[in-house]
């Protein structure tokens, strides 16, 4: 077996997102192999007993790692620029391994208010079962963070560009107030997509991804990932990956190494079509805002252009008249699809004050600009002109 790493450093990013990472069996295919095996044999007893020591590299049982697995979380790694990844069965096992693997009772995490539902259960209601603590703030004011920090924090958790208001929060500052007081910063970088930011970069230590949405891109499984340094996966994640067993099925990975062929050509045509409806919708007098990272009226433009690359594949915008106007538009949709995922080669759209973000109080929902008539719409891959004239008849039915 043998592999591409070596050579795929000098690879530009698209190049690395079809060939790195890449190990090929004696027989040679074409496409990376998928290996759909619980466990592995040794040529002898002491053979076996060498691996379980760690004196000889190899594979011991798919639940620890698995050759396809292995191709990728090195691919992974090479979009990300991250030295170490371990992949997972979906974006919250990411989520939560990042979180648990570090965490212990006494500890304090300060994490941004806007956090996809299921990050706030995390943050709010599973960790406190272990004796942590969290304090929840404003993701924009880096004075709150600040504020926020205590003797026992220890970890520092946000998204950026959130979910779904899309609003901004300045990576770079916070990973700063995070190194100072030796607390890690994870990010959860699903919105803006490994494309479009860099959070290792910005100064974070841990980025976690839902491979389920841009990365596979095409509605086909689950998956997540979590990307670090070598030193901070083996001291952190890896025992609790192992002993835990949120790990990647080969199937999954082998689809999502599929996924990672076509990342940078579908994300940027996405981007560029969300930045075309993000117009249009803005012009419209049945829409009362528009939110989209790549335009001069997102309140956190200069940001923007700061720590992304480009946009986003997302849109959220309020329609006038809540939410009895936010179901006539979504009903009225023709090509449009109604669904809570995103990142698809199918354009999505939902209503996250009934869906994604239910179960936050109505006060929560409000502080967060998750009104009855804000609408998210996921940007896929159709032409742009009809997903424009959709939405336009959509907004007139």
């Amino acid at each position: 077996m043998g592999d591409n790493n070596c050579r795929s450093a000098k690879w530009r990013e698209q190049t690395r997102m079809v060939h790195g990472g890449t190990m090929r069996s004696p027989f040679g295919e074409t496409s990376e192999a998928l290996y759909l095996t619980q466990g592995f044999v040794y040529k002898s007893s002491s053979a076996a007993e060498a691996r379980f020591k760690g004196e000889d590299e190899g594979y011991i049982y798919s639940r620890y790692a698995n050759p396809t697995v292995t191709m990728f979380e090195q691919r992974m790694c090479q979009l990300e620029g991250a030295e170490a990844a371990l992949a997972t069965t979906s974006g919250m096992a990411a989520v939560t391994s990042a979180l648990l693997c570090q965490l212990n009772t006494g500890d304090h995490v300060v994490a941004a208010r806007a956090l996809f539902g299921s990050c706030r259960y995390v943050i709010e209601k599973l960790l406190p079962q272990f004796g942590i603590t969290s304090t929840l703030v404003d993701g924009r004011d880096i004075d709150a963070w600040k504020r926020a920090i205590r003797p026992e924090t220890k970890a520092m958790f946000l998204e950026s560009p959130t979910n779904p208001t899309l609003e901004l929060v300045d990576i770079a500052a916070v990973a700063t107030l995070a190194r100072e007081i030796d607390a890690i910063l994870v990010v959860d970088n699903v919105f803006a997509t490994p494309l479009w930011q860099k959070p290792l970069e910005l100064g974070a230590h841990v980025v976690v991804y839902s491979a389920t949405k841009h990365i596979d891109g095409q509605g086909r499984c689950l998956g997540g990932v979590v990307l670090s340094s070598e030193e901070w996966i083996e001291e952190n994640l890896a025992e609790f990956y192992r002993h835990t067993g949120p790990g990647m099925s080969p199937f999954n990975a082998w689809v999502l190494l599929k996924g990672l062929e076509t990342l940078p050509l579908r994300v940027r045509q996405q981007s560029q079509s969300a930045a075309r409806i993000a117009e249009l919708l803005a012009n419209e007098n049945s829409v009362t805002g528009v939110i989209y990272p790549g335009r001069q009226d997102h309140p956190q433009a200069e940001l923007a252009k700061t720590q992304m690359a480009g946009g986003s594949t997302l849109i959220a915008f309020e329609l006038a008249g809540g939410k009895e106007a936010a179901f006539a538009f979504q009903d009225a949709l023709e090509i449009i699809k109604i669904s809570n995922n995103l990142g698809d080669a199918k354009s999505l759209v939902t209503h996250p004050a009934t869906t994604t973000h239910k179960n936050l109080d109505e006060d929560d929902r409000i502080l967060l600009g998750i009104s009855p008539g804000l609408v998210r719409l996921s940007v896929g891959l159709e032409d742009v002109e009809d997903l424009s004239e959709d939405i336009l008849q959509a907004l007139n039915n």
